[in-house]
């Protein structure tokens, strides 16, 4: 565990950690992120603990978080964003110290990885976030009351052709190969049909 007293290796596992923290943020509910974060904020809490460190930039680094999560709640926010990677940049780089303000973590180590660390956050975050404000490209409600082709026989299932695809279907009614369709309604991915008659 002594390599982890090397300061610089601390920061990288301490920006590890946050940049694992603010995507479990981002996309909750895999775990990966979290489990990821969880270990290295422990490594980082190590080298906290053993190493001369600055409240202050840690209270920055806390701090930071608190844009981001404004930042990711509605799109065109990137101004809050921005200062959120900013209060992360400087108060990662101030973490670690001597002589009390004198940063130890080598500048270029320092500005490699907290400029990366930025922008990937910039990109992926801001891309996250316009992804989850979009409508879904492929709307299924919007083919209800749609008509097109029985490819197959349908009855308990078949596979019909409505706005330029194919579609698992099924009916209450057998409807042939051929028929015109309308779509009545959906259950999940397959659509309901009914015969159109002529």
């Amino acid at each position: 565990m002594e390599f982890l007293l090397e300061p610089n290796i601390a920061y990288l596992i301490l920006l590890g950690g946050i940049l694992l923290g603010l995507m479990a943020l981002v996309s909750p509910g895999t775990g990966l992120f979290e489990v990821g974060a969880f270990f290295c904020f422990a490594l980082a809490g190590y080298a906290v603990y053993n190493l001369a460190f600055n409240w202050w930039a840690l209270i920055i680094l806390a701090l930071s978080i608190v844009p981001f999560v404004y930042a990711i709640r509605k799109p065109k926010r990137e101004l809050f964003l921005g200062l959120s990677i900013l209060l992360l940049v400087i108060g990662s780089i101030f973490v670690f110290v001597e002589d009390g303000w004198k940063p130890v973590v080598n500048p270029f180590i320092a500005l490699i990885a907290s400029g990366t660390l930025a922008a990937f956050l910039w990109i992926a975050v801001r891309k996250s976030v316009q992804a989850v404000g979009e409508r879904p490209a492929h709307d299924i409600e919007a083919l209800i009351g749609r008509t097109g082709e029985a490819r197959t026989k349908i009855l308990e299932e078949g596979s019909v052709f409505v706005a330029g695809e194919m579609w698992s279907a099924k009916s209450s009614d057998s409807i042939p190969a051929g028929s015109p369709i309308r779509v009545v309604r959906r259950e999940g991915f397959i659509l309901v049909v009914e015969k159109i008659n002529s």
